[in-house]
């Protein structure tokens, strides 16, 4: 419709900026009880093609770091508010702060130093002092002058204690009587601490505060009884993501931009499959108690229709995840065949044999090569070359003697994965030649692809295991480990072997372990 003569009126809907009346139909304003809620968001309608089925939100089939938007799709979804709130609202989160509320003014100042005491002593991980009340105390008294009601004043002292520095920081003080160089066993509290840090990511909860103000925390039974209880809490989930994240190279998927050109169907929702798939597979050996060899040789996967479809697994529908139970001969299973690995272990354009072997011997074998020397230049590529297999471009690197050393070893590791292109796809070819993805252990064992692999590792456990312990403990610490901890990671392996190496049996090892309970004083 043509805008009528004359001085625009900035009441007209014609007038107004194009993406006010973009969005103007994408806002929604709604009246919602205090609490938590799931707000989910939809194509009402179908779209205009015949020959298309019913938009799902989030299935967005292109890059959207690098891709021209092709099709309605949901980026990101903005919640505001509450706008104009009346009182208080019981929330959750608020009957966690507000374990007691006054009934009368001269209740005030008691309520609210028991509130801070019980906030406090969370924060800190420890018994709460007298001086470690006065500053948030101090702050609560301040509000209240100023014409604040309580909740304003609790509000006021909770900033306070959500600066302190031992809110903000795992400090562990050596005993004052103790000699520097000294080992010592950490306090009770400490040991909630590393405990609640390593398996939840997060503060110790009453429970094991509970256990261990009267310093019982430590003994051998209640230990074990607490790391089963957490374990199963689903606040554990924070062990699977974080390490995984740490460990696989998770982390690394978001900066990861396959070429369009060469993978143009990778976008965001396949980025966020290949993590979800290797997320909830490592969850299942955690949840079902499983040996942790079957992270490298099992018969299922987790997919939904999205990362079926790119691996080419029939009869997965819809985007929710489900357990996949996959045949004798299929190609996926293990995390050396989830589609995470194998592309944060290669390049934008093509695989990287290199990068897939270094990352088996310091994520399988523990065993990770020495830095290149700084004179030798990169592989150069020319028109000839870049149509060459991999395997026949990286013959040069093993054909000069100062790269020969490194290289014997890390690219037979990294040719096993070959059949997998840059996205974790399967394929016969490469360049039109079919893959040799035969392989050989830095021992001399030779093996034919990545069954032939997992089978290598499988047959040594103590190998992976102890690589696994080691990456656990060292998560589980906050630090790099030492020969100092070495006889810990073999007794916890030993340990591990005795029960089929189940994943608990790890994590109990690793918790009564020497340097998870003991520190050296400064």
């Amino acid at each position: 419709v043509a805008p009528p003569q004359g001085k625009p009126n900035p009441d007209d809907e014609w007038s107004k900026p194009t993406h006010e009346n973009v969005d103007r139909h994408l806002k929604a304003r709604f009246h919602a009880s205090a609490g938590p809620h799931d707000i989910g968001v939809a194509f009402l309608k179908m779209p205009s093609s015949l020959l298309e089925s019913k938009r799902q939100p989030l299935n967005v089939h292109f890059n959207m770091y690098r891709h021209p938007r092709l099709g309605p799709a949901v980026y990101q979804v903005t919640i505001s508010g509450p706008f104009d709130p009346q009182g208080s609202s019981e929330t959750p989160s608020r009957r966690q702060i507000f374990i007691r509320t006054p009934n009368a003014p001269e209740e005030e100042a008691e309520c609210a130093r028991q509130i801070v005491r019980n906030l406090m002593r969370r924060a800190c991980r420890r018994p709460v002092t007298a001086a470690d009340l006065q500053r948030p105390m101090a702050l609560y008294q301040e509000m209240r002058q100023q014409g604040g009601d309580f909740d304003d004043g609790i509000e006021m002292a909770l900033s306070s204690i959500l600066v302190h520095p031992e809110f903000l920081f795992r400090v562990e003080n050596d005993p004052a009587d103790i000699a520097p160089g000294t080992a010592y066993a950490v306090d009770q509290f400490d040991l909630a601490s590393r405990l609640s840090f390593f398996l939840w990511s997060s503060i110790p909860d009453d429970e094991l505060l509970k256990w261990a103000e009267p310093g019982k925390l430590s003994d051998p039974v209640v230990l074990q009884e607490q790391v089963e209880r957490m374990l199963k809490n689903e606040r554990s989930q924070s062990l699977v993501t974080n390490f995984a994240g740490q460990w696989l190279y998770l982390r690394n998927l978001d900066s990861i931009t396959p070429d369009g050109r060469g993978y143009p169907d990778f976008d965001d929702n396949l980025r966020q499959a290949f993590r979800q798939e290797t997320e909830l597979f490592v969850a299942s050996i955690l949840r079902e108690d499983r040996s942790v060899l079957d992270l490298l040789s099992t018969d299922y996967t987790y997919l939904n229709e999205r990362l079926a479809k790119h691996y080419g697994i029939p009869h997965v529908y819809g985007a929710q995840f489900r357990r996949v139970e996959l045949g004798a001969n299929s190609q996926r299973g293990g995390l050396l065949r989830h589609g995470s690995v194998l592309t944060v272990t290669s390049y934008a354009t093509r695989t990287s044999p290199v990068i897939r072997g270094k990352w088996i011997l310091e994520n399988l074998l523990g065993t990770p090569p020495s830095p290149p020397p700084d004179n030798v230049p990169q592989l150069k590529e020319n028109n000839v070359s870049a149509r060459l297999p991999v395997r026949e471009r990286l013959a040069q690197h093993r054909a000069d003697p100062n790269c020969a050393s490194c290289h014997d070893i890390i690219d037979p590791l990294g040719f096993s994965l070959e059949n997998f292109d840059a996205v974790g796809r399967w394929r016969e070819l490469e360049e039109g030649v079919s893959v040799d993805s035969t392989g050989m252990l830095p021992d001399g064992t030779r093996f034919d692809g990545v069954a032939g692999l997992e089978q290598a590792l499988v047959e040594r456990p103590e190998i992976f295991v102890g690589t696994l312990t080691e990456k656990l403990l060292t998560y589980a610490l906050g630090r790099e480990l030492t020969h100092h901890d070495a006889p810990a990671v073999r007794q916890i392996v030993r340990e591990a072997a005795e029960n089929d190496y189940r994943f608990s049996r790890l994590i109990s090892g690793i918790v009564k372990s020497r340097p998870f309970q003991m520190r050296m004083s400064e």
